[in-house]
């Protein structure tokens, strides 16, 4: 195994409340040491990253990796090359496959595969019920067993409170966060992106805040009456973040994600009928985006996850309503953090969007990930945060090219990622 020197860059690291300039060195796998002017060791491959950020690698709680069943979508491989070339090491796999990873025994086959195929950890979360019909539960304790790291309705959002209730109980019994898809679907059904003015220029369905709020409501008070720990997936309306700041203080453990997506675009994105516009929660409005920068910016929001959904071109070639919901992520989320805070006038420093995106997303799910603490994996990402670079999906590792920034200029482009010490990425 190669050992290597990161020399000069600034060391990033929220677990430690660590922000200077400094070597770091990887050693067997690990990271051996952080300190100024370390001399290189025989053998050490030493890499130059002035003007770089030396950080954890990023985690994303929330991403599809479409297998099985649907690699013409996406496949561990390619979704994982995806994954390091945007600086994530560690990322969760979402339960909506085919067929749904239901059982101990899918969890495990596919964790087995991950660590064949992938060049970057790969974490599963389970389905909440069998099928994710919404009806029977799960082995929950034996998910946990086979490697679940959580459980989730993402996808198909469970509309029975009574199912939810008893799936929260015996989640927290196994010791399980549950990851909730909060949609109301008897006032979606149909719908193609927000109900507002915008939908109605098109002549489309919209989907009210409602549909979010309702079930944002109603899973954080049985999860303040079951005890189980619930985190809010693709956080997308004002009122949302509302009910969860209020649950909290009654008690609630909520924890709760928003994508960059949400944080940069409107629904005014969909005027063109643009199908990689379309997303499921939906763009929002204005206001709902400001909401949520602040909510970032104060902290009420936990973590940022992408949502990465790969899509085949026929799929999202055809008409707005008819086409699939979801856009890619994995490789302009870095990117488009960075663009969120420059044009918020950089509310949050290097330190705190490394936390966003990396360690307080590890310790949501207690992932073994988010640090450089000596003798941790070395999990490691380094990060110009001035490079400027043109989003072209041409040139994305992901089979999916379905992503609504395509020729934005974004400025922060990853230079090299390591998982477990081995440099699985390199830009150079």
């Amino acid at each position: 195994m190669a050992n290597y020197l990161l020399r000069g860059g600034r060391v990033l690291d929220p677990s430690q409340g660590l922000d200077a300039y400094a070597d770091l060195r990887i050693r067997e796998g690990r990271i051996a040491e952080i300190a100024s002017h370390l001399t290189p060791e025989a053998g050490e491959t030493v890499i130059d990253c002035a003007n770089c950020w030396i950080a954890p690698g990023l985690v994303d709680l929330h991403v599809h990796l479409r297998e099985p069943g649907q690699s013409y979508k996406e496949t561990l491989q390619t979704g994982g090359e995806a994954a390091v070339a945007g600086g994530f090491t560690s990322i969760c796999c979402m339960p909506n496959t085919e067929p749904p990873l239901d059982s101990p025994a899918l969890v495990r086959e596919l964790l087995q595969r991950a660590e064949r195929e992938s060049p970057c950890r790969v974490y599963v979360v389970a389905a909440l019920t069998q099928g994710m019909h919404g009806e029977q539960l799960c082995d929950y304790e034996g998910l946990k067993r086979a490697g679940a790291v959580a459980c989730s309705d993402d996808a198909f959002p469970i509309q029975s409170a009574a199912v939810m209730r008893r799936a929260m109980r015996a989640c927290a019994a196994a010791g399980l966060p549950v990851l909730t898809h909060c949609e109301e679907t008897s006032l979606t059904e149909g719908a193609s992106m927000h109900e507002g003015e915008v939908s109605a220029r098109l002549g489309l369905r919209g989907m009210p805040p409602s549909a979010e709020a309702l079930q944002i409501a109603r899973n954080a008070l049985l999860a303040l009456e079951t005890g189980c720990r619930l985190h809010i997936q693709h956080l997308s309306t004002a009122i949302g973040l509302t009910l969860i700041r209020f649950f909290r203080q009654q008690g609630a453990s909520i924890t709760t994600e928003v994508t960059p997506h949400h944080l940069l675009l409107t629904h005014h994105t969909c005027e063109g009928f643009d199908t990689n516009a379309k997303m499921n929660p939906p763009l929002r409005t204005p206001a709902d985006v400001d909401a949520l920068s602040e909510g970032l910016i104060r902290g009420d929001i936990d973590c940022i996850a992408t949502d990465h959904a790969p899509h085949a071109r026929f799929e999202k070639e055809q008409p707005f309503g008819l086409a699939p919901f979801g856009i890619v992520g994995l490789e302009t989320a870095l990117g488009c953090v960075l663009k969120w805070n420059a044009d918020r006038g950089e509310p949050l420093s290097p330190l705190e969007l490394i936390a966003h995106l990396s360690t307080r997303p590890a310790q949501i799910l207690g992932l073994p990930a988010g640090t450089l603490q000596q003798g941790a994996p070395a999990d490691v990402v380094v990060i110009d945060p001035d490079a400027r670079w043109q989003v072209n999906p041409e040139q994305f590792r992901s089979m999916g090219k379905n992503s609504p920034f395509v020729g934005w200029t974004l400025s922060g482009r990853v230079c090299h990622t390591f998982v477990n010490g081995v440099r699985v990425y390199s830009a150079d």
